[in-house]
């Protein structure tokens, strides 16, 4: 029993058979398919995002794994924000807005990978990508918002469950 693994980056829910995973995977003697349509049921929520993605295969029973990697801070903002790119002068030109309760959720699904202690710190980390993409959070520039946290005017929001 030998696993081989691939690692691929693949457009949200719209992996084809074709490079790069047709020609990794060919060799393999797999149902290229079958990965194919896994790889596109476990990443249609981030329809269009490059995903990163690792098909593991066992080269005796040809039997797969499927294992989504995270997207990167600002690919979740910008799809929470319906962003193409970030502002070219953040600081000044604000190119979108999300809300906090989206910021949070971006939180909470990088937070595995984040240095962050706490919740209200996965925040204030993800706040610092909005900052730098030109992002505001619900009319206010993340600057503002990383103030308020420190505030405790979220705090309610913050809390840990």
């Amino acid at each position: 029993m030998v696993d081989k693994s691939f690692n691929f980056i693949v457009n949200g829910g719209k992996a084809t058979g074709g490079p790069p995973i047709g020609p990794a995977l060919g060799p393999m003697g797999v149902n290229i398919m079958a990965i194919v349509n896994e790889i596109n049921a476990q990443t249609k929520e981030y329809d269009g995002l490059p995903v990163p993605v690792d098909v593991v295969i066992d080269t005796d029973t040809k039997k797969f794994t499927v294992k989504v990697g995270m997207l990167t801070t600002f690919a979740l903002i910008s799809q929470a924000a319906g962003l193409e790119k970030g502002s070219g002068t953040p600081n000044t030109a604000y190119v979108a807005d999300i809300t906090m309760d989206k910021l949070i959720g971006i939180a909470k699904k990088k937070r595995p990978g984040l240095y962050a202690a706490s919740l209200k710190t996965a925040v204030r980390e993800v706040l610092g990508t909005c900052q730098s993409a030109g992002v505001t959070v619900e009319g206010r520039p993340a600057k503002e918002v990383q103030q308020a946290i420190k505030a405790g005017e979220f705090d309610e929001k913050l809390a840990e469950v």
